[in-house]
């Protein structure tokens, strides 16, 4: 049982690629401090001092868990049975960056998860200490916090305070999104791994409300997604509009202008768009509480990016999960430059 965390410290104190000792070792220091912290969640719920709410929440986890395994055909493997009260708002804080003048992020290597567009700290003021020394040297930079995450299968990964945080559709969305990294992971491709994960997500999300006939929530979460949808499209038209901007050959002042008249319409086209469609409601104000950049949309691309590559296999599968897994193993062996061509797909005009 001891061989598999030590043989990733091995490998993480070995195999430094892109990072120094430093930052592996707080990695290191905070993923023991995780598992250290792990209260077996059936103790807690034999304890009457157990809160009953955080009992309830965690009675649906499990819930969740099982229906993860019997219909999603996605492996626990002994995660999500046990416990952790999180300080704050997120386990993990994510670094992304990306040039001043290009919408590629930055990528870290490491051991065993390969090349990732992002670099994740235990400790917030890490993560700010970083962003602050890319920025220094030009970069657009982004910390995203991150309330639940996977260790793709290297450990029995604990269920969060950060994951109970929202309604219990939002818990079953996290369960799904990182059991579905533990079912499918390719070494540096984080555009189909959290592309898969998020399809797995939206698609087990809405199976889950179906299955408990939760007719009231399911309609929120449909909603949800078109609201998701019209933004995804936003974002996109936006990226196509900087990609031809950095494309050119506008000197840098004047093309630093033209980045920033960019980003403020969009801005514009976000609040026309949360008028006409949503109502007025600002689903993404989050996204306008600091100012626009390329490492925010490089983030969001490499989670939506690729959407409609996986609804077609979910066409293909005819809504049967494990056909559908299967069908995406098939994608995940292609050779890179074909995967990379497959998952930019666009959608079927009628989005079925």
């Amino acid at each position: 049982m001891i061989l598999r965390p030590l043989l990733l410290l091995l490998l993480l104190l070995g195999l430094c690629a892109c990072s120094g000792p430093g930052y592996y070792l707080q990695a290191l220091s905070g993923q023991h401090r995780l598992m250290r912290s792990r209260q077996d969640i059936q103790t807690l719920l034999n304890d009457p001092a157990t809160a009953p709410e955080l009992a309830t929440q965690l009675r649906q986890a499990g819930q969740i868990r099982t229906f993860a395994e019997d219909t999603l055909g996605l492996p626990a493997d002994g995660s999500y049975t046990t416990y952790v009260e999180v300080e704050g708002e997120a386990l993990v804080w994510n670094v992304v960056a990306t040039g001043e003048f290009s919408l590629e992020p930055k990528r870290w290597c490491f051991p065993v998860a390969g090349c990732v567009p992002y670099r994740g700290y235990f400790e917030q003021h890490k993560a700010r200490d970083s962003a602050a020394h890319l920025s220094g040297k030009g970069l657009d930079v982004l910390v995203s916090p991150a309330a639940a995450y996977s260790s793709l299968g290297w450990f029995s990964d604990p269920l969060l305070s950060t994951m109970l945080s929202a309604s219990a559709t939002r818990l079953a969305a996290y369960l799904f999104h990182e059991l579905a990294h533990q079912r499918l992971y390719v070494s540096n491709d984080s555009s189909f791994n959290e592309a898969y994960a998020d399809f797995v997500e939206q698609a087990g999300a809405r199976a889950w409300l179906e299955f408990n006939q939760q007719q009231d929530e399911l309609q929120r979460w449909l909603q949800l997604g078109e609201v998701s949808t019209d933004f995804a499209a936003l974002v996109m038209t936006t990226r196509g509009r900087l990609a031809k901007l950095y494309a050119g050959d506008l000197e840098t002042t004047a093309m630093r202008q033209q980045k920033a008249e960019t980003f403020h319409v969009f801005e514009q086209e976000y609040h026309r768009l949360s008028d006409l469609r949503w109502q007025g409601k600002r689903y993404y104000a989050a996204w306008f509480r600091e100012p626009l950049n390329n490492a925010r949309l490089a983030l969001f691309n490499t989670y939506e990016g690729s959407r409609c590559a996986f609804q077609g296999l979910w066409q293909e599968s005819a809504g049967d999960w494990r056909k559908f897994h299967r069908l995406a193993e098939q994608k995940s062996r292609l050779p890179a430059q074909e995967r990379r061509q497959w998952l930019q797909q666009k959608c079927a005009i009628e989005n079925s």
